[in-house]
């Protein structure tokens, strides 16, 4: 039986600093929890799996997320977030990608830290976005070519959107479509945010391949708008290893995961 860490927080005050986290953050690890608590790994387990009986939170693979399938914190709280799992799963697919590659990158927090690993490759590539913040990065290259897509700008998401975008998107071919998404179920990656989901969907329209990028986080995160089967992803890249139910629905569609290395 795991003793209480003299000065740990008792449960009733765990859970509510686990739902005062989630209230600003879509995710929580208990790892980070742990550690903020001063308690075991398992004490924070057992504390998750008691909120989600009680259907306050969702459980998920490494901690638990909001119920609320309509959520999505905006693109400033979630740079904040997983800061180094993403830098790894950003450059690790940076790496896969040849020269003279045609890409189309969506906007979000873990295709930023994607696009800052590509440009500093220095390799030759055109990549089509609808990401502010990713057009910027690249555009630090002068090997990369940066198509930003037209659209309704948005603050919040420092990317555009509508049917400008996806008419202009429509109008290109590539060779790889490299998305983001804000939950990976054994249904495929889904978005809270419908207006994201259209983007991606088109994007993977006009690529033979298409890579998700997605944190542990994301696992078993189900949200509104489902954007894809698993089948129309031939790449996974991730910072570890999907649960057995959604690692078998993986291997099922044929879709190819890779672990981003862990810094020696």
């Amino acid at each position: 039986m795991a003793r209480r860490t003299e000065g740990a927080p008792a449960k009733a005050e765990r859970h509510q600093s686990i739902l005062a986290a989630l209230a600003t953050d879509p995710t929580v690890r208990i790892s980070a929890l742990a550690a903020g608590f001063g308690v075991s790994a398992e004490t924070v387990r057992r504390d998750i799996e008691e909120l989600s009986r009680q259907g306050a939170v969702r459980r998920t693979y490494g901690g638990a997320s909001v119920v609320q399938a309509g959520l999505q914190p905006e693109l400033s709280s979630r740079e904040r977030m997983a800061v180094a799992e993403r830098a790894r799963i950003g450059a690790a697919a940076a790496a896969m990608i040849g020269a003279g590659d045609v890409l189309m990158l969506d906007a979000g927090s873990t295709t930023a830290h994607f696009a800052r690993a590509l440009a500093a490759r220095g390799i030759a590539a055109t990549v089509l976005t609808n990401s502010l913040v990713a057009a910027a990065e690249l555009a630090a290259s002068p090997a990369v070519r940066v198509l930003l897509c037209p659209g309704e700008v948005s603050a919040a998401e420092r990317g555009v959107y509508g049917s400008e975008t996806e008419g202009f998107i429509r109008r290109f071919n590539a060779d790889l479509a490299v998305i983001g998404a804000s939950g990976l179920t054994e249904e495929g990656p889904c978005e809270a945010v419908s207006r994201a989901a259209w983007v991606k969907r088109a994007m993977l329209s006009r690529a033979p391949r298409g890579m998700l990028l997605a944190d542990s986080g994301k696992f078993g995160r189900g949200l509104l708008e489902c954007v894809c089967p698993l089948a129309e992803l031939t790449d996974l890249v991730t910072e570890a290893d999907p649960p057995a139910a959604l690692a078998a629905a993986l291997g099922r569609a044929g879709t190819v995961v890779t672990l981003a290395p862990t810094p020696s």
